[in-house]
């Protein structure tokens, strides 16, 4: 009997909060299906490494090259450390889709920018990597992000309802999945999400998150500060935009913080929070529908002060988790990087013009083939 020919594909995502490598395996055929995951902390050592390297303006190239080459190893461990959990064969994995750790998304001006060596992966796996698949949609003059839009349009779009996919990760990103299969898909980032919540009770509890938003639970809304972050020109932009942690980070929320004295720390945190969920909401409302269901996926689904505060703001919508529509948040990102190797393999396009702005759709990623173990 002839064997079967290799059909699994494994996503790997490092986000913006820099907490963990994330690893799915999915396959797509008869349908699509999460087989297993994984995820790898990054030590807090090269988690400073790496912001040292995206938020400063001089880089040095040997550190630039040494942490290329860190995370391109972490990331093949990642690999191994699943593939080996679930004894699976080598053989059977057709390729990773590695996203990289991005250190510059600065699209208007021509350019983003993932580390994270795709040679070392391929190399200590043995198997086909793709990876660097942004920047061929800012040659096309699209924006690079968001991508996981195509995705969701593959796996989550409904004949039956208009439905809204909410990507909270670092930065929230949303993609709108009309029911009638004429109009296009679109989608973009709306603002932060997890990223300041994130940096403010690490600087002030030296925890790396904020768990299911319990911190923020216990504060409240500063509408002074909340109105003077929602004046900034990326919420009243219009769509295709991407953004990241070059405008939304400490700095940025620290600056508006000098106009507003004797605030407490707790409160920040809780206002951080109504920041997500109402910039979220508010593109949801003006670039969405009047009505349909929001999916909510990434850390940030399981922030319970979030999740509250986007229904109520939110109350024509059914609010859940993409776990009803058999995924689990937290490998969304991951899986969508499998599914855009699979694309590339199939010479098939990755982008949607619609959601960045590209010229035309395009086949995305760099292949680094792989290796007989």
């Amino acid at each position: 009997m002839t064997a079967l020919k290799p059909h699994y594909y494994l996503g790997l995502m490092s986000g913006t909060s820099m907490d963990a490598v994330d690893a799915a395996l999915v396959c797509f055929e008869p349908e699509f299906k999460l087989i297993a995951t994984h995820n790898i902390e990054i030590s807090d050592q090269l988690k400073q490494q790496i912001t040292l390297l995206a938020d400063n303006s001089n880089i040095s190239v040997n550190s630039l090259a040494q942490i290329d080459l860190e995370l391109g190893l972490l990331f093949a461990q990642a690999c191994k450390q699943l593939i080996n959990k679930y004894d699976i064969s080598y053989e059977e994995i057709v390729a990773i889709g590695s996203h990289g750790q991005t250190i510059r998304h600065y699209p208007e001006r021509g350019f983003t920018w993932q580390i994270g060596d795709p040679n070392i992966i391929a190399e200590k796996t043995g198997i086909t990597t793709v990876a660097d698949f942004r920047r061929r949609d800012l040659a096309a003059g699209g924006e690079g992000a968001p991508l996981v839009p195509a995705f969701h349009a593959s796996v989550f779009r409904s004949s039956q309802v208009n439905r809204v996919i909410a990507n909270l990760g670092g930065i929230a990103n949303i993609t709108i999945l009309p029911k009638d299969n004429t109009l296009p898909v679109t989608g973009f980032d709306t603002g932060p999400a997890n990223s300041l919540c994130d940096l403010w009770i690490k600087k002030h509890l030296d925890q790396a998150f904020d768990q299911a938003g319990s911190w923020a639970a216990k504060g409240n809304i500063d509408t002074s500060l909340l109105n003077l972050l929602l004046s900034d020109k990326y919420f009243l932009q219009p769509p295709p935009k991407s953004t990241g942690r070059e405008l939304f980070n400490l700095n940025w929320l620290e600056q508006h913080l000098q106009k507003i004295p004797n605030i407490l720390p707790v409160d920040v945190q809780t206002t951080l929070v109504e920041l997500t969920a109402i910039s979220l909401t508010q593109a949801i409302k003006s670039h969405g529908f009047k009505a349909g269901e929001l999916y909510l996926c990434g850390g940030g689904a399981f922030n319970e002060q979030l999740t509250c505060r986007i229904k109520q703001h939110l109350d024509s919508y059914q609010v859940t988790t993409t776990e009803k529509l058999g995924l689990n948040p937290a490998w969304v990102e991951a899986a969508a990087f499998a599914w855009l190797a699979k694309q590339t393999l199939a010479h098939l396009p990755g982008n949607l013009p619609s959601v960045t702005n590209a010229s035309g759709a395009r086949i995305l990623g760099a292949i680094y083939p792989g290796t007989v173990i």
